[in-house]
C-alpha cells in the first residue's frame, strides 16, 4: 500500500517569515501597478514626452508630488514623498494646508525674465539720454556756460534716482494704463520742488534755478516720449506672443472662462494663460471648449505652478472660500518670485475709479461713482468747443475742397443729414459729407442680402451706393469732418459713444440706456478698436465702458489713437 501524499500545510501552519515575504511581494506588485498606471496617464497627456514642461525653477522644502493632467480635488498622488505639512500659525485644514510648503528663506526664486531685464535696461538708457539732452538744451536756452561732464553725470544720476523713488521702474506700472506716465510727472514735480527748496535755502546753483527747472521740464517731456515708444515696442512684441508672463488661473470654472476670454482678447496685457486649476477637473468642459488645459485640482496648485513654469497665479475672487485659500496659497509661494494675483470680478471699471479702503483685518475696494457734471464736465465742454472752433478755422480750405469734389461728383447736395439720438434722448441732425449717391437710404432693402454688418447696422465692404469721391472720404474718415459743427453747437462731443439711430434706441435695455448719459462723439473707443469690424455686442461694451470711465486724459488718448486708426484705415468701409 503506497504511502499517503503529503497534504499542503494549512494557512495557520505556514512559516511566518514566508507569509511576510509573500505579503511584501504582493504590496510591491500593487505599488508598481499603481505607478505604471500613473505613468501611463501622464504619458497620455504629454507630461513625459521630450520637450514637455519640466520642474526647473522653484523647489519645495523636501520633494515634490507629481502632477498628472487632471488630479482630483482630494488625495495625494501615488509615490509622493513625505513633506512638511504645516507651518506655525497655519490654522487651515485640508485642501491647500496639506500641500508641500515653500520655505521663503531657502526656496530658489525664479529668474527675472530676460525680456523684462532688457525692457528695463532700455528704459534706463532712454531716461539717461533724456537727462543728457535736457541738461544741454536747458543750458543753451538759459544762456548758461557749457555744462561739464560731471554736472551732466550728476543730472543723469539725479533724474534716474528720482524716477526710481517715484516708482517709474516698477513692473506693475509698465505697459498698460496711465500710471507709468503719472510716475514720471510725479518725479518731475518732486525734483522741481527740491530745486525750489534749495533756492529758498540759498543752496541753489550759481546761475539760479532757471536752468534746473527748464532741464526738469525738458527731461520729463523727453522721458514721456521715450516711454511711449518703449510701450509701443512692448505691445508689438506681446501681439506676437512674446514679452509676456505665463499665468495659471485658479477658481470656479465659470469665472475662469470669463477671465481667460478677456485676457486673450487683450493681447497687450502680457498674460499668457497656460492652464487652470478648478474644484472638479474631470467636469471642466467649459475651459476645454476655449482651449485652456485643466492642470489639476485646487489641492495641487503649488506643484502645478512649478511644473508649468508659471510666472504668476490668478485667483478668481468669486470662488468659494477664496479669502482663506488665497492666504494659504500666498504663504506657500513666499520667496519663489511667483506673483499671486486676485481677479476681483470687476469688469469694465477703470483703475482710477477704484479706491482701497483698509479695515482691521481685510481691505475693502470702493468703486467711485462716474462723474457726469461739475468741473470735469465743464473742462470737457470747453475742450470740445474750443477744439472744434479751431479745427473748423484751420481745416476750412480742406472742407471747401471736399465740398467742391462732392458737388462735382454727381451734382447732388454736399452734406448728408441724418437724425440721431444724443444726450438724455434728445434728437439732432448729424452732419456728414455725402459719400453715397442720392437716395441711397431707399436702396437698403434691395441690398439686405449682402449685409456684412453686425446685425443691427447695415454695412457692406464694397457698397455700390458709395461714390468715387466717397470711397476716399470714407477711407480716411474725412466724411465726418462736418460733425465739428455738431460739436460747436453742443449736440456732440469730440469723444464719446457712437451717435445712435432712433430705431436702435427703441430696442435699448437698462444697460444700453447708459449711453445716453453723455453726448455722442465724433470718435470714441469704437472708432479706435475696429469700427465696422466690431460686432454689435463689442460696440455696446466699448460705449458703456467709455460712459462709466471717461476722463479728459482718456479723451486725449483716444484722440491720439484716432489719428493712427484713420491713417491706417482700419475698419473703414
Amino acid at each position: 500500500m503506497s504511502a499517503p501524499e503529503a497534504l499542503p500545510p494549512r494557512p495557520d501552519e505556514q512559516d511566518p517569515a514566508d507569509r511576510v515575504a509573500r505579503e511584501a511581494r504582493a504590496a510591491r506588485a500593487a505599488e508598481l501597478a499603481r505607478a505604471t498606471e500613473a505613468a501611463a496617464e501622464a504619458a497620455a497627456h504629454g507630461l513625459t514626452a521630450p520637450g514637455a514642461l519640466d520642474a526647473d525653477g522653484v523647489r519645495p522644502v523636501a520633494g515634490r508630488p507629481g502632477v498628472p493632467r487632471a488630479l482630483s480635488a482630494g488625495g495625494q498622488p501615488h509615490g509622493a514623498p513625505e513633506v512638511p505639512r504645516r507651518r506655525a500659525g497655519d490654522s487651515g485644514r485640508g485642501s491647500l494646508a496639506d500641500l508641500p510648503m515653500y520655505d521663503p528663506l531657502s526656496a530658489r526664486r525664479r529668474r527675472v525674465p530676460e525680456w523684462l531685464s532688457t525692457h528695463l535696461a532700455g528704459l534706463v538708457a532712454l531716461d539717461a539720454l533724456s537727462a543728457v539732452a535736457a541738461t544741454a538744451l536747458a543750458a543753451h536756452l538759459t544762456g548758461v556756460a557749457a555744462v561739464g561732464p560731471w554736472r551732466t553725470a550728476g543730472a543723469v544720476v539725479a533724474w534716474l534716482l528720482v524716477l526710481h523713488l517715484a516708482g517709474g521702474y516698477r513692473e506693475a506700472h509698465l505697459g498698460a494704463g496711465t500710471e507709468e506716465y503719472r510716475r514720471v510727472l510725479v518725479a518731475a514735480t518732486a525734483l522741481t520742488a527740491a530745486v525750489a527748496v534749495l533756492e529758498a535755502l540759498d543752496l541753489a546753483l550759481a546761475e539760479g534755478p532757471a536752468a534746473p527747472v527748464v532741464a526738469v521740464g525738458v527731461a520729463s517731456a523727453l522721458t514721456l516720449v521715450g516711454r511711449r515708444l518703449a510701450r509701443a515696442r512692448l505691445h508689438a512684441g506681446r501681439r506676437r506672443g512674446l514679452m509676456g508672463k505665463r499665468v495659471v488661473l485658479v477658481g470656479r470654472e465659470a469665472a475662469l472662462v470669463d477671465i481667460a476670454t478677456r485676457l486673450r482678447r487683450d493681447a497687450t496685457s502680457g498674460w499668457s494663460v497656460v492652464g487652470a486649476c478648478v474644484p472638479d477637473p474631470a467636469g471642466a468642459g467649459g475651459l476645454a471648449r476655449i482651449d485652456v488645459p485643466v492642470l489639476g485640482g485646487l489641492d495641487f496648485v503649488p506643484a502645478v505652478l512649478d511644473q508649468a513654469r508659471a510666472d504668476a497665479v490668478m485667483v478668481a475672487s468669486a470662488s468659494d472660500g477664496a479669502a482663506s485659500y488665497l492666504r494659504q496659497l500666498a504663504w506657500r509661494l513666499e520667496g519663489t518670485g511667483i506673483e499671486v494675483l486676485l481677479a476681483p470680478g470687476l469688469v469694465e471699471v477703470a483703475v482710477d475709479r477704484l479706491e482701497v479702503r483698509p479695515t482691521i483685518s481685510f481691505p475693502v475696494v470702493q468703486i467711485m461713482e462716474p462723474s457726469y457734471r461739475g468741473l470735469r464736465r465743464l473742462a470737457k465742454s470747453v475742450l470740445d468747443r474750443g477744439s472744434a472752433l479751431a479745427g473748423l478755422l484751420l481745416l476750412s480750405p480742406v472742407l471747401l475742397t471736399i465740398a467742391v469734389l462732392v458737388r462735382r461728383d454727381d451734382g447732388g447736395p454736399v452734406l448728408y443729414r441724418q437724425t440721431r439720438v444724443g444726450r438724455y434722448g434728445r434728437t439732432f441732425d448729424v452732419l456728414k459729407f455725402r459719400s453715397m449717391s442720392v437716395g441711397a437710404d431707399a436702396q437698403v432693402e434691395g441690398l439686405a442680402a449682402d449685409d456684412e454688418g453686425n446685425g443691427v447696422l447695415f454695412k457692406m465692404r464694397t457698397d455700390p451706393r458709395v461714390t468715387r469721391t466717397g470711397r476716399v472720404l470714407r477711407r480716411f474718415s474725412l466724411d465726418e469732418l462736418p460733425q465739428l459743427v455738431n460739436v460747436l453747437r453742443g449736440d456732440m462731443s469730440l469723444v464719446g459713444p457712437r451717435p445712435a439711430l432712433p430705431g436702435e434706441v427703441a430696442t435699448y435695455g437698462p444697460d444700453m440706456q447708459r449711453r445716453l448719459l453723455v453726448r455722442p462723439g465724433v470718435t470714441g473707443l469704437w472708432q479706435v478698436s475696429g469700427r465696422s469690424d466690431l460686432s454689435w455686442a463689442e460696440t455696446v461694451e466699448l460705449d458703456v465702458r467709455y460712459v462709466d470711465n471717461w476722463s479728459v486724459g482718456r479723451d486725449l488718448s483716444i484722440l491720439a489713437r484716432t489719428a493712427r486708426a484713420v491713417i491706417a484705415g482700419s475698419g473703414a468701409y
